[in-house]
């Protein structure tokens, strides 16, 4: 069926991301989407506005939440749909992260510079958001520096590239996230946690693209998933046809929801559109029934 649905992308209420709630819901008008989910990082601040002017779009819109957590060593993300977004645990989770995000920004940029990239600071001052800087921002500090023309550890991310089609959010992947050279770590909230807050705020809780995080570790992805969570977004933008069917067969098999999401954040992740994702007609009226409120 065409793409009308579309449950995970981001708004700049996520550091990361690019666009207003304005201009997001007329992107999913024009994209043709009709069942939407913000699901920002650790902020639910966009939600009741979302909501609002989706309406006036004609687009359904799900509350949603993506909600960093760890299970033993994994960093992982969490949708939480129809939660409630009046409850207060939401916003001092976001605050309380967004905390250690600044008191670690300083930091962040030294390792990088350590691995011998210039970073222009008067960018840096440009793009920071209330003293946090992420490694998306590093990245565009950096990119287009004379000092850092044909340094061997950036081409990848240029024009022509094996890594040019995300550039800054594949920056931050190989350089700053979990277990690489600029990674700051930051003490997340554990799994069982994060889905006993979704759970008890009346809430369904989703693995987001789970083979950006785990890859295909089929017992790794049974722990995870029997700690209690109903959903798996096995459609994602980061997900070949082979994974799909990996994630879709274990969602199948153990009574789990199947979910659709792109990521969508804008600047960051400019191969990522809105409403590209196919995803069969039987799993939408599933998610439809067992979602919209």
């Amino acid at each position: 069926m065409k793409p009308i649905l579309d449950l995970h992308m981001h708004s700049n209420n996520s550091l990361d991301g690019d666009y207003d709630i304005e201009t997001l819901v007329d992107l999913c008008d024009k994209a043709g989407l009709k069942y939407v989910s913000l699901a920002d990082h650790n902020s639910i601040a966009g939600v009741q506005e979302m909501m609002r002017v989706g309406k006036s779009k004609g687009i359904t819109v799900i509350p949603a939440i993506e909600i960093d957590c760890a299970y033993k060593d994994t960093n992982l993300h969490i949708l939480g749909y129809n939660i409630d977004i009046e409850n207060p645990r939401f916003n001092q989770l976001g605050v309380d992260l967004l905390n250690q995000e600044r008191d670690g920004s300083k930091e962040r940029i030294r390792l990088v510079e350590a691995l011998g990239i210039y970073v222009n600071h008067d960018k840096i001052e440009e793009l920071q958001i209330d003293g946090i800087v992420t490694g998306e921002m590093i990245a565009e500090a950096a990119f287009d520096e004379p000092e850092n023309k044909g340094l061997e550890i950036l081409k990848p991310f240029m024009p022509g590239g094996s890594l040019a089609d995300n550039p800054y959010v594949n920056f931050y992947w190989a350089y700053c996230a979990q277990g690489k050279p600029a990674y700051i770590p930051i003490e997340i909230p554990t799994l069982d946690s994060i889905i006993s807050l979704i759970h008890e705020t009346g809430g369904t809780a989703v693995f987001a693209h789970p083979g950006h995080n785990i890859k295909d570790d089929p017992q790794l992805l049974n722990e995870i998933m029997t700690s209690g969570l109903d959903g798996i977004e096995a459609y994602s933008s980061y997900h070949s046809n082979e994974q799909i069917k990996f994630y879709e067969d274990y969602a199948l098999e153990h009574n789990k929801l199947i979910t659709c999401g792109s990521d969508f954040h804008g600047k960051i992740k400019p191969a990522i559109e809105l409403g590209k994702i196919i995803f069969p007609e039987d799993y939408f009226n599933k998610v439809v029934d067992r979602l919209v409120k």
